[in-house]
């Protein structure tokens, strides 16, 4: 399944840079793909982030994640949308998503309820919102506490928000499937 996923997506970002299309879903594709699954779709160049977008729940068959994730990715808005020449530079990384659960315990014990390098966070406060796939604290050497607060930035709102009992947190674990560098 892993060459699969990958050829798809590196086929359906190199059409949308190229034709601006979405590509169609295959007509056979492996079994575990129809399966609901959250997905993001990263992409490197030169060992530097490049675009990484996706679609955090399990909406939809894995197959129409994955295709979509992998178009979206080329429009980044972080970043210039991604030009044909870039292709031969692009690494490509796909990270499905187990289904995101509320960590259910005060805030004060998140430390024994996340795993830096293994769990993944959403948090959710009204209309504020933010992700990190699991490998990003370990990038960035934080501790659980700086993870919170940088997710709680990325959603918009300020660094102790995570201490809220409004806010939500969710985590998750991914399946990392990789192009080699």
């Amino acid at each position: 399944m892993k060459d699969f996923v990958l050829k798809l997506v590196r086929e359906a970002v190199e059409n949308y840079v190229k034709n601006n299309r979405k590509i169609a879903i295959p007509s056979d594709y492996p079994e575990e793909l129809k399966e609901k699954k959250g997905v993001f779709v990263t992409l490197y160049k030169k060992g530097l982030l490049r675009g990484c977008i996706g679609l955090p729940y399990p909406q939809k068959p894995l197959i129409e994640g994955l295709i979509e994730a992998a178009t979206s990715v080329c429009e980044d808005p972080r970043f210039e949308s991604l030009k044909e020449g870039e292709l031969e530079d692009i690494i490509i990384e796909v990270s499905i998503l187990t289904e995101p659960k509320l960590i259910e315990t005060h805030p004060i014990n998140y430390s024994k309820e996340i795993k830096i390098g293994k769990h993944g966070l959403i948090l959710r406060k009204d209309a504020f919102g933010g992700l990190f796939l699991p490998k990003v604290p370990v990038e960035q050497n934080w501790n659980i506490e700086q993870y919170l607060e940088n997710l709680c930035f990325k959603a918009g709102l300020t660094g102790d928000m995570w201490l809220d009992p409004l806010s939500r947190i969710y985590k998750f674990e991914t399946e990392v499937i990789s192009e080699s560098i």
